[in-house]
């Protein structure tokens, strides 16, 4: 089987961003999804190029074009939210962002009425419906199909610091999981999701996807559900670690860390450099750490078992990307990540507001609101 990779322009990037319908007054989930896409739809008919149909009634996506640089991208997410608003508003409903809902109730939740969501919910079952989780996807373009894989395995070893940051699902269903991001752990329960294979060759992943399609585990490749994979069709390397960011801000030092890193070890392999890599029982390990611990992970660094602080190890990181953030012009939305360092992550913020109300979740969900008004953590 060959899996043709499209024509990409180097280090151009694209966010695809999952966003929560609450209800204004109550700050449940509200399953409005379709009555917001038949209302931002084009005159004729068609998908908006945007704002997109998500599996549950309760979310829609929206997703930029392509762009050279995290501000293009920004700009776009900001022009979409506005056209929601625009929608949303009169509905009493309001945009809402974390990798979970923290009280809303799964089995109240409604499928989208499509054809693969439907045939997705029927495989997956329990663990399919309890999919009440949002995330943020980062697409960078790769101009050479070699690259690919190398610099997926070198992402990899800082998977931990992506998780960390982003971890924004601590409370399910009414409860404190006693984990930063609750959504990392859930999604992983479904069929050809969780950490990707670490494939040295791209015929080796080709032979992968046709063991899948043959014995019917998938019928296309975009169903592999890797929390990094590549996407074929776009000629990108997809990152799906995020948890989902209950601001603009967040959402730009996510992308932007992310574009640096690509950019990073694009330019490392052009250089004739080795690229790191970890043995997969030690990037499970860090996946579950971070799950679990959030900022105060110690994650394993490299192939001999070295281990640091993930806050200390991010800091290092900043350092070593900020010529490449000058060179892609995200110095600025870089320097975000010394933010989330220093003021914390969304599930500590979201912790920290269900303590001063007693533990009353609705006000954390308010919180929450409040964070995407403004564009920035609160």
């Amino acid at each position: 089987m060959q899996i043709p990779f499209a024509a990409s322009e180097r280090s151009t990037i694209g966010i695809e961003w999952e966003l929560a319908l609450v209800d204004a007054d109550s700050g449940d989930l509200r399953q409005v999804a379709q009555t917001v896409l038949d209302a931002v739809a084009p005159a004729d008919g068609g998908e908006h190029p945007s704002i997109k149909q998500e599996l549950l009634l309760n979310t829609v996506e929206i997703v930029t074009g392509v762009c050279r640089s995290v501000g293009e991208a920004a700009a776009d997410l900001e022009r979409s939210i506005a056209e929601l608003r625009a929608v949303t508003d009169p509905l009493r409903v309001e945009l809402m962002c974390a990798g979970t809902h923290p009280f809303a109730r799964w089995t109240h939740q409604k499928v989208t009425d499509k054809q693969r969501y439907a045939t997705l919910i029927d495989r997956t079952q329990w663990w399919g419906r309890q999919m009440l989780i949002y995330g943020v996807h980062v697409h960078v373009g790769i101009e050479d199909r070699a690259k690919v894989l190398p610099i997926l395995q070198a992402v990899l070893t800082y998977f931990p610091h992506l998780q960390s940051l982003s971890a924004s699902s601590p409370f399910w269903g009414g409860k404190d999981t006693g984990y930063a991001s609750n959504r990392a752990l859930m999604f992983q329960q479904l069929p050809t999701a969780g950490l990707p294979f670490q494939f040295d060759s791209w015929s080796q992943l080709e032979a992968y996807t046709a063991d899948m399609i043959h014995t019917g585990v998938i019928d296309q490749f975009d169903e592999i559900r890797w929390d990094l994979r590549p996407s074929p069709r776009l000629g990108t390397l997809e990152m799906r670690i995020c948890d989902g960011a209950s601001n603009l801000a967040e959402v730009s030092a996510f992308a932007a860390l992310i574009h640096c890193l690509v950019e990073h070890f694009s330019t490392m392999l052009d250089e004739g450099k080795e690229l790191p890599r970890l043995q997969p029982w030690f990037a499970q390990e860090n996946k579950w750490r971070s799950a679990r611990y959030g900022m105060d992970a110690i994650v394993i660094l490299d192939a001999a078992g070295n281990e640091e602080l993930v806050t200390d190890s991010t800091e290092k990181l900043l350092a070593e990307l900020e010529p490449t953030a000058e060179r892609l012009g995200c110095a600025a939305e870089l320097d975000g990540v010394r933010t989330i360092l220093r003021k914390g992550a969304s599930y500590q913020r979201q912790r920290a507001v269900a303590r001063r109300n007693g533990g009353e979740l609705d006000a954390v969900v308010a919180s929450l609101v409040a964070e995407m008004r403004a564009g920035k953590p609160l």
